[in-house]
């Protein structure tokens, strides 16, 4: 089974370099599984509703989210009925939405779970991603072997961390939030990693959002919503190849470069 991950899409850019690629990224890698990570795809921070349901009927089977996960409203509320957006699985109870489910693709069945580092957030508090990490694989197991986690997390040592905890309990655990794509993908005991999958959208700003804005942040001290960047549109992410057994065989970095002329900026 080939899980192609979407690193997760920033602003409109991010929405039009996925609109965009995905076609002649199916065409060419045929995967047979789609999730991508929309942590920021409104605004560059969050993910509304009718961003989540666009990206789904573009060819997203399941949506990730991070920290960001409650930033919108509209999606908040109807996280409960929006089964293919997942939120982080390490937190309360009481948040709504679900953070793991087990989807059918074809005959098979694929599982899919977002975990939330601890370090660095200090507006959502998640619960220990590791202290919860044995029980959740254990309960996925029971109906397949072929288990994505997405693990939204600031800290390089926490993200290996975690992946030297994951070899062999997971088909790949591929690390989000970052919006940097690293170059450390391996696989051990079967399991795939990368520490940062990347981003969707403009690769030449900072994190996708615009450099200018970004600096007076910086300089000034002052939090501020960052404004959309546009040059150079990419879609980033990850192919995995996973065996019958659930083991990866293969893990390969992808980027695709599209163009932004006019009037197509608006489609989404």
């Amino acid at each position: 089974m080939k899980i192609l991950y979407i690193a997760e899409i920033v602003g409109k850019a991010g929405v039009f370099a996925y609109k965009k690629a995905l076609p002649s990224i199916k065409h060419q890698l045929k995967p047979d599984f789609i999730i991508a990570c929309a942590d920021g795809a409104t605004g560059g921070n969050g993910l509304g509703r009718n961003h989540a349901a666009y990206i789904h009927k573009l060819g997203a089977q399941v949506i990730t989210t991070g920290e960001c996960c409650f930033y919108k409203k509209d999606l908040t509320e109807n996280l409960d009925k929006t089964g293919y957006v997942l939120r982080p699985c390490n937190l309360n109870i009481e948040a709504p939405g679900i953070g793991s489910k087990v989807f059918k693709n074809d005959e098979k069945k694929i599982a899919v779970a977002v975990l939330l580092g601890q370090s660095g957030y200090n507006r959502i508090h998640s619960n220990s991603p590791f202290s919860g990490f044995p029980a959740m694989i254990e309960r996925l197991r029971r109906e397949t072997p072929f288990i994505i986690v997405d693990f939204h997390a600031q800290a390089t040592a926490e993200k290996q961390t975690l992946f030297a905890m994951a070899k062999g309990h997971c088909s790949a655990l591929i690390g989000s939030h970052t919006r940097v794509q690293t170059a450390d993908e391996q696989i051990g005991n079967g399991t795939a990693f990368i520490t940062d999958a990347g981003r969707t959208g403009s690769s030449f700003s900072v994190g996708g959002c615009d450099s200018a804005s970004r600096i007076n942040e910086y300089l000034s001290g002052i939090p501020g919503w960052t404004k959309d960047a546009w040059e150079k549109p990419e879609l980033q992410g990850v192919l995995v190849d996973i065996n019958d057994e659930g083991k990866a065989v293969s893990i390969e970095r992808i980027r695709y470069t599209v163009e932004s002329i006019g009037e197509d900026k608006n489609d989404e």
